[in-house]
């Protein structure tokens, strides 16, 4: 029963955000404001806070990242072998990989990882939020240049970009900050605490009904082998690598959890994103985004009892 609590929520949101368009209360491009007030806003601020004010366990950074990035990296080269075997250009293995391993942990992953390992899990949250988007772009972007032989500039060239919108990531920003007041040790007054405490309230909810409606233009056509096996890899796959890893590594429960939990969401529309810049494999791309937040709802309700557990 309390697991039905922590997910049947966070799926109704999406749910309802999905409605919405369906049943037109709102339009399809409403996504795209109540996401610029939900990343932009309301979940730095929940981030923000929560890092200043919360108690976070003592864990190692590097047996966090070890557990999370090495499942993502063997997850990663799992993809490139089984693209190779189902596609014959080394391009759409690429993106085939991007899709297997970029995961929903903002949309959906925040919320529902804060929902059940409480907030104290913002910190461990910070840890994988901080390195994910620009590490995964950064490595589709270098392979996609090396496997293509494009040579169109050097490795700044590509570097920079990359770490410019990671400067300009309001979420990104409010991680550091928040760091960095946390260490200040001034705390935060009582009627600045309460004004982002409200606007923290709404981050998860608008995340939410963002991804709802943003699921509307996705659809799951063509290529159904290839959308099932990113799918598989990123919902089973990955999660289980993560588990057998925290063990190996030792990490407390709180990390473990987050670790796993993060790894268990399925692929994120920045993988599609990635498909679109580089003109392949869009549609199964598209595909994985659709399936991947249907079958979420039935395989993460299994990792949050498997989490619960260990």
């Amino acid at each position: 029963m309390a697991t039905v609590l922590i997910v049947a929520p966070v799926f109704a949101l999406i749910a309802a955000g999905y409605a919405s368009v369906l049943f037109r209360f709102v339009s399809e491009t409403a996504h795209k404001g109540i996401s610029e007030f939900a990343f932009s806003i309301a979940i730095p601020a929940l981030l923000f806070r929560t890092i200043v004010v919360s108690e976070f366990p003592d864990v190692s950074p590097w047996r966090m990242w070890g557990a999370y990035y090495g499942a993502l990296a063997i997850t990663w080269i799992a993809a490139l072998a089984i693209s190779a075997l189902l596609r014959a250009r080394r391009e759409d293995g690429v993106v085939f990989a991007i899709g297997s391993v970029y995961g929903n942990i903002v949309m959906l992953g925040i919320p529902l990882t804060i929902s059940a390992l409480g907030s104290q899990a913002a910190g461990p949250l910070a840890l994988i939020l901080s390195v994910n988007t620009p590490l995964l772009w950064l490595c589709g972007t270098l392979q996609m240049e090396w496997v293509d032989r494009r040579q169109t500039g050097s490795a700044v060239s590509i570097i920079g970009p990359v770490l410019l919108d990671l400067a300009r990531n309001p979420i990104m920003i409010a991680i550091g900050f928040g760091v960095i007041w946390r260490f200040t040790g001034v705390g935060l007054h009582p009627v600045v605490n309460k004004t982002i405490e409200l606007l923290a309230q709404a981050g998860s909810p608008a995340a939410l009904i963002a991804l709802g409606i943003n699921l509307f233009r996705f659809e799951v056509k063509g290529e159904k082998l290839t959308v099932v096996a990113m799918s598989a890899l990123k919902l089973a796959a990955m999660p289980a690598i993560a588990f057998v890893l925290a063990k190996l590594l030792n990490l407390p429960p709180l990390a473990a959890g987050v670790v796993v939990l993060l790894a268990a969401m399925p692929t994120g529309a920045n993988a599609y994103i990635f498909a679109v810049q580089y003109q392949r494999l869009v549609n199964p791309v598209s595909g994985a985004v659709a399936l991947g937040t249907l079958l979420a709802a039935a395989t993460l309700p299994v990792v949050v009892v498997i989490v619960a557990g260990s």
